[in-house]
């Protein structure tokens, strides 16, 4: 495993994220390994480290003014052992080769875990989506598709939504595809309701987060009952874990976005909610423009020169991260246990870096990692494909219920395979090593491919 680590820094110099979300997971498998000779044998971990396929390309667009840009279009075709490539597309300046790579990375093992036929991608573009018209917006998607196009469809390559592609952009990316290949296939998910969508896929992962971490509870007799829930993100999935949260009893606190965050000693409340998904989806302002409409919060502007975030500084019982990748540093993670965080439930993707991780390890917290807490989102996108094979929509109680129970299997899935592999109660270890065992089992069925 050293050796394959060492590979990838010299391979892939600068690609820290990617190498960071390996050596998650590798440190997980070893007593997989040691199990089972023949993995070493066939080298499941070389083949599993590298993507089936990487696509580069650019993308050239005009704004409003007239004046031509060139951003950059990516998507890793990480791995096709259990089904076809299923992953999100993200807009945002932060997007690079080596976060899809990660992305993509950790795809393979939660699709893996939701127990449905889907392998692993991740896509993006570096495009900042925030101030754009929407006819800005629409002839990037047209831009960016007039490429993709070839490289998808409903047996190859499904992408998603992400973070800067919601209902608007898969419309977008949608209606290009159908022009150019001159067919209507659910080869998008993410889609409007009146067209091919799936009711709950919008609260998907936000509420199997929130599953998730109620299974957790359960594990010591308890609920999100009365507890105080500290949640980053003002999103989509930070919107919806707060909802199911207030649904199940919970008090939401706090919210943020790029720019800060607010610390509402009151609560979250339903009224409260609908602004911010007004705020955050329409009229797609900042945070700070709850505390103006709420004055008794506490606003806080995001201070750069920080090595925490104060957010994760107050008093809780449960924190949900639905922001960003290693949004959690060391010192978050001390400040969690130090003010009575005794439940960490990840709802944005692998949002603790490695040094807030090993401090949620030795403690005593629960900590449901993402590729577990926030599979909801892939397995929504699952079930949508699966409506849109039968040319039929599912009322909203049949998809919540089966959301419902794949988190639950999710949950046991992880308990079990940590208690066979000696790792009794770590969610990391199981999500890990479920995860890959299924993909591996897969890649050797089907031989030296």
């Amino acid at each position: 495993m050293d050796e394959i680590l060492k590979n990838i820094k010299e391979k892939d110099p600068g690609e820290i994220e990617f190498k960071q979300a390996v050596e998650e997971v590798l440190g997980s498998v070893k007593p997989v390994l040691d199990r089972y000779p023949e993995y070493r044998r066939a080298a499941v971990l070389e083949r599993i480290v590298e993507p089936e396929r990487v696509i580069i390309f650019r993308v050239p667009w005009m704004d409003d003014e007239g004046q031509v840009h060139v951003n950059r279009g990516f998507r890793v075709e990480m791995n096709s052992a259990i089904g076809p490539f299923k992953g999100g597309l993200r807009f945002h300046p932060s997007v690079k080769l080596s976060i899809m790579k990660f992305l993509a990375f950790e795809q393979v093992f939660k699709n893996s875990l939701t127990t449905l036929g889907m392998g692993g991608a991740k896509g993006g573009s570096d495009f900042n989506p925030k101030g754009r018209s929407d006819h800005e917006i629409m002839r990037f998607c047209q831009s960016f598709m007039a490429e993709l196009f070839r490289h998808i469809g409903p047996h190859t390559d499904i992408p998603a939504g992400d973070i800067g592609v919601g209902t608007r952009e898969i419309g977008y990316l949608f209606g290009m595809y159908k022009k150019l290949k001159n067919e209507f296939t659910g080869v998008l998910t993410g889609k409007s309701l009146n067209w091919g969508g799936s009711l709950v896929r919008p609260e998907a992962t936000g509420y199997g987060c929130v599953y998730f971490a109620s299974e957790m509870l359960k594990t010591r007799n308890q609920n999100l009952e009365g507890r105080t829930c500290l949640v980053s993100g003002s999103g989509n999935v930070a919107q919806y874990t707060s909802e199911k949260i207030l649904h199940l009893g919970g008090r939401v606190v706090t919210l943020s976005d790029s720019s800060g965050y607010v610390y509402d000693a009151q609560g979250l409340d339903a009224d409260k909610l609908e602004f911010v998904k007004y705020l955050k989806n329409i009229k797609r302002g900042r945070i700070e423009q709850y505390a103006e409409k709420y004055p008794e919060t506490s606003y806080f502007q995001a201070d750069p020169g920080l090595d925490h975030n104060p957010l994760w500084n107050h008093k809780a019982d449960c924190a949900f991260p639905c922001a960003f990748e290693n949004e959690v540093q060391q010192q978050d993670a001390r400040n969690m246990i130090n003010n009575g965080v005794q439940l960490v439930c990840e709802g944005a993707n692998m949002p603790a870096t490695p040094e807030a991780l090993d401090i949620f390890s030795d403690s005593n917290i629960l900590y449901g990692p993402s590729k577990a807490a926030n599979a909801g989102g892939v397995a929504v996108s699952g079930l949508e494909m699966a409506q849109n094979s039968m040319r039929l929509n599912w009322p909203a109680e049949e998809v919540n219920s089966r959301l419902k129970i794949i988190m639950q299997s999710i949950h046991q899935t992880c308990l079990n395979a940590a208690e066979e592999y000696g790792e009794p109660g770590s969610y990391v270890a199981g999500a890990n090593i479920a995860g890959f065992v299924k993909v591996v089992n897969a890649m050797l069925d089907q031989g030296l491919v």
